[in-house]
């Protein structure tokens, strides 16, 4: 595993002490809901957030409740939205819907699997964080249709 800057954490941690929720800092829509689309990657066609910035699914979720919450979700931040998640370039808005998770906020989920971004994905296209296993469970980006990829080999 690629050792994670503390500058990084840090900069995750100044934007929610300051109260930005990560809707804004993922490319929300200007209703404020949270846009979800499509990049091709080296893994392929994979969902995104509004910024190109890959989206995974992380194994331990269950029935649409998230695992992934405190140090996890610095980490792994959860794909949130104040509005309804809007669907563009090729992703499919029936496969979005959102769950609440426990400290109240709406998290999008895609094809039933809430969505998290990778700390460690800087710039668009960046699939860092495909195949990990932290936190107890596996993290696999999505493809269009909403089934995780994984990478061979």
């Amino acid at each position: 595993m690629k050792a994670i800057s503390l500058t990084i954490i840090s900069v995750v941690a100044a934007l929610s002490l300051v109260g930005l929720g990560a809707a804004s800092a993922s490319g929300a829509s200007a209703s404020g809901g949270a846009m979800v689309s499509t990049a091709r990657t080296g893994l392929g066609r994979i969902i995104v957030d509004g910024r190109g910035h890959t989206l995974y699914l992380f194994e331990r979720d269950r029935r649409g409740h998230s695992a992934c919450s405190g140090t996890c979700a610095v980490y792994w931040p959860p794909l949130l939205t104040h509005a309804k998640p809007m669907a563009t370039g090729g992703a499919k808005q029936s496969l979005l819907g959102t769950i609440r998770r426990g400290d109240g906020t709406r998290q999008v989920t895609y094809a039933g699997h809430p969505l998290y971004r990778y700390i460690a994905d800087t710039k668009r296209g960046q699939t860092r964080g495909e195949g990990s296993h932290q936190f107890g469970g596996g993290w696999d980006a999505l493809s269009p249709a909403g089934r995780k990829i994984e990478r061979d080999g």
